[in-house]
């Protein structure tokens, strides 16, 4: 996300990134329902999901498509309907979500005012990063496992959403030099994006609505600390 620097580079992909041949079907022992009985959709966001998790909590590498079908209910067979390889999911959920922030932080900053702007593109981001920690663990982990090209997208596109915050700072205060906002900004995505660790453990007794509330402050303030 946002606010962490990451060295890039394309790994070896494991050896079950091709598709194998093999039947369709939910994995043996599953709860879930069989893949007929889900919608393609449903299933996609599933297996998204349960790849987020899995990568999340050991790293792409140590993640094989059998692993991301069977935590989804599917063979890994299954998985290859919805994505052609380990490498498309981990773009995909990458990609998508650094298009998400870039989407919906375009909206929020057309706000009436810098300092409104401000605010609902804080509360936004503390949405995602309390919403989505997996995704936040995930970037710091493997962006460096991404396709060169997809790797080149994800940076490019949240350049762009911090561009959306450094110029509604500026326009609040425009004494602030370009380079101390920018600066001010990273350090406000540096806290909000500590959830994986910040709203685990002993911390999570906060509950969300008084964790949000916290880090919605820090967020705030970070900014407010560059005039």
């Amino acid at each position: 996300m946002p606010g962490r620097t990451t060295t890039t580079g394309a790994e070896a992909t494991s050896a079950d990134d091709s598709p194998p041949g093999g039947p369709d079907g939910a994995a043996a022992g599953s709860a879930t329902p069989p893949a007929s009985a889900t919608a393609p959709g449903a299933r996609r966001e599933q297996l998204l999901a349960a790849a987020a998790r899995l990568m999340a909590d050991r790293g792409y590498h140590g993640v094989s498509i059998n692993d991301i079908g069977a935590a989804a209910g599917v063979s890994g067979p299954a998985v290859y309907k919805h994505f052609p390889s380990k490498q498309a999911i981990l773009t995909e959920l990458l990609v998508g979500i650094s298009e998400r922030l870039l989407a919906e932080g375009t909206v929020r900053a057309q706000a009436a005012s810098p300092d409104e702007a401000l605010d609902a593109l804080v509360r936004w981001h503390v949405s995602f990063a309390l919403g989505s920690p997996e995704l936040i663990r995930l970037q710091d982990r493997d962006l460096a496992s991404m396709d060169e090209t997809a790797a080149r997208s994800v940076r490019r596109l949240q350049r762009r959403y911090v561009e959306i915050w450094v110029a509604q700072l500026r326009a609040r205060d425009p004494g602030i030099a370009e380079d101390a906002a920018r600066a001010a900004v990273h350090a406000a995505f540096g806290l909000l994006n500590s959830t994986p660790y910040s709203a685990t453990g002993g911390a999570a007794r906060l509950g969300r609505a008084r964790m949000a509330d916290l880090l919605h402050r820090l967020g705030m303030a970070a900014l407010h600390a560059a005039s």
